[in-house]
């Protein structure tokens, strides 16, 4: 049988961040409200920062951080952590609005042996998901198949979660230019 390929080059960015000393983008995010847009950062509260995964497990996969740069919860603060808790209810409410998954996996991974990509800042996982949305390419080629792009996906959040009145922060919404 012929091996055949299925070319994803927009990866090699995230094997390059694995193996090189970058800067942690959530810190840098945090640091540059000015390129919210541009970052995928969709929204900010006093303790914490809502981003999209930049190599998401599905369409609408977000990460929530606290502002501080933490490596687990035993750092976290009571006020960071129901900021974080109060998040996650937030952008289900907002992807369930916009997007309508059929639920959610929300997960933590702490180390790099067990899968977290940036270990030293801890993040919560907010994975929308479907019916069904499991298929070949993940199972036969740990290749994941998203079907919306993240600028398309983003400006409808923004909105969503206006019309929704989120408490998020959306109000002072900076990506409007």
């Amino acid at each position: 049988m012929e091996r055949k390929n299925l070319w994803a080059p927009w990866r090699i960015k995230y094997i390059q961040a694995l193996t090189e000393k970058n800067p942690c983008f959530l810190c840098h995010n945090r640091e540059h409200p000015e390129e919210d847009k541009k970052n995928f950062v969709l929204w900010r509260t006093t303790k914490s920062i809502v981003v999209f995964n930049k190599f998401p497990y599905n369409n609408g996969h977000l990460l929530i951080a606290p502002k501080r740069h933490i490596p687990d919860l035993s750092q976290a603060n009571q006020d960071e952590m129901a900021d974080m808790m109060n998040l996650i209810r937030d952008c289900q409410t907002m992807l369930t609005a916009t997007i309508k998954p059929h639920g959610f996996n929300v997960g933590m991974n702490f180390g790099r042996c067990a899968g977290a990509g940036l270990p030293d800042h801890l993040h919560i996982h907010v994975v929308p998901r479907w019916d069904g949305d499991t298929n070949f390419m993940h199972v036969c080629s740990d290749t994941d198949v998203i079907s919306q792009s993240m600028n398309d996906l983003y400006d409808m959040l923004i909105e969503t979660g206006k019309k929704l009145g989120l408490p998020t922060g959306l109000e002072n919404d900076i990506s409007k230019g």
